[in-house]
């Protein structure tokens, strides 16, 4: 069983007043404003989400999760995070405990796409990272009515990897389990100042990280994995979800992507000279 790590530092305990937090961040100024209530044309195949703690993020990810709630529950929910704390990839076998319950992984898919030996099992990188696990809680509150149907394929993706063939992996292994996945990311935006030892901008600093997160946006609403690798490698900029996401353009067909809700920390906070940036990105199969 993994158990959880991020309770009261990246979210709220107990369970009761974790689940009025999240549902505060949909009710927030800078969240969808409501509930999610309808279900919504087409199938979202993957959403990009934040994940650092609530109290700055959840506003944003609000936005993605209303998206997952108003579509079909699929077959699985594919996680993918940076690892933030080694060099290696993996996935894990092991049952999330949560706040909210127990998630799932599906056993067999995970076999399959091990055996096909591009990422192996790996259970102890995945005790110690908050990447999968935050985005859980909001998965189950926004799925509370199917909880037992959710099943999950938690991957922590780093520099050992191949991306592409990872990639590949992924879309034969879909096909040949037979199954409909939703893509989860896991990632903040552009992490700017002293604390992240990253200091690009010295003026209109503010304006600079929007644009600098802007143009790398567009090339994830235009699925250049490539491009988007090759920009942020280029600039050293600290996304940590890099990996994942180059992941994800390389495995997803065309879809209609739309960015739902972007900020910063120095958007909501007294605190100018560092920065973490947001985004709830969208992907939705094509009509």
């Amino acid at each position: 069983m993994r158990e959880p790590i991020c309770a009261g530092t990246y979210y709220t305990r107990p369970e009761s007043v974790l689940r009025e937090e999240i549902k505060a961040a949909f009710h927030h100024d800078r969240g969808p404003g409501a509930l999610p209530t309808e279900k919504r044309d087409g199938r979202i195949k993957a959403v990009i989400v934040p994940n650092s703690p609530y109290a700055h993020s959840a506003p944003c990810a609000a936005w993605a999760y209303k998206a997952i709630a108003e579509t079909p529950l699929p077959n699985l929910y594919i996680l993918l995070s940076a690892n933030h704390h080694s060099i290696k990839s993996g996935v894990t076998a092991e049952t999330f405990q949560t706040l909210m319950g127990e998630v799932r992984v599906d056993q067999a898919f995970a076999r399959v796409l091990v055996e096909k030996g591009t990422i192996s099992y790996d259970t102890e990188i995945h005790t110690r990272d908050h990447g999968i696990e935050v985005q859980l809680p909001f998965l189950q509150f926004v799925k509370s009515k199917e909880l037992e149907k959710i099943k999950i394929l938690p991957m922590l993706i780093s520099s050992d990897i191949d991306m592409k063939r990872l990639a590949l992996d992924l879309k034969e292994t879909l096909v040949e389990q037979n199954k409909k996945a939703v893509f989860i990311v896991s990632s903040d935006f552009l992490k700017h100042g002293p604390m992240f030892h990253y200091v690009r901008f010295l003026d209109d600093v503010q304006k600079n990280i929007y644009e600098f997160d802007s143009k790398v946006i567009d090339m994830i609403k235009a699925q250049d994995g490539d491009g988007f690798f090759s920009f942020v490698d280029k600039n050293f900029a600290p996304i940590d979800g890099t990996l994942p996401i180059t992941t994800l353009l390389y495995t997803l067909k065309k879809c209609d992507v739309k960015l739902e809700q972007y900020y910063t920390t120095a958007d909501i906070l007294d605190e100018k000279k560092n920065s973490v940036s947001f985004a709830a990105i969208i992907f939705q199969e094509k009509a």
